[in-house]
């Protein structure tokens, strides 16, 4: 086991070629123990330099509805009345900081999603 620091793109394309090569091995084996640091290193390269960024508010609401199959009237406890759940949803109103808390409480959506900034109107 040859294993070093990534650092390069070059070290990440040849990390994740040998990761492939490991796939299929067993759990506490040299070989697993191997795919089980790379796979920590590719970990740690791929947080600082892919970073995603977190989705509008608008849009992390709408997929979390979408996982749960629910509908708008089924964001009036964590919004507000059916109105401001369309002027929400339509952005045509601003999340409040009561609607951010209860929409990360009630369906879990996360706090980076829903106090990201978004633009108005669109």
């Amino acid at each position: 086991m040859n294993i070093k620091p990534i650092k390069t793109e070059e070290d990440y394309k040849l990390a994740l070629a040998r990761v492939s090569e490991l796939m299929d091995a067993e759990m506490n084996t040299p070989q697993g123990d191997e795919l089980d640091i790379l796979a920590t290193l590719i970990e740690s390269y791929e947080a600082k330099h892919y970073v995603i960024a977190a989705p509008d508010p608008i849009e992390a609401i709408k997929f979390r509805m979408e996982q749960m199959g629910l509908e708008h009237q089924d964001l009036e406890p964590f919004i507000g009345n059916l109105n401001i759940v369309t002027e929400v949803m339509d952005r045509q109103r601003e999340l409040s900081l009561a609607m951010i808390r209860r929409l990360h409480n009630g369906l879990q959506i996360p706090l980076e999603s829903l106090i990201n900034e978004y633009v108005l109107g669109n």
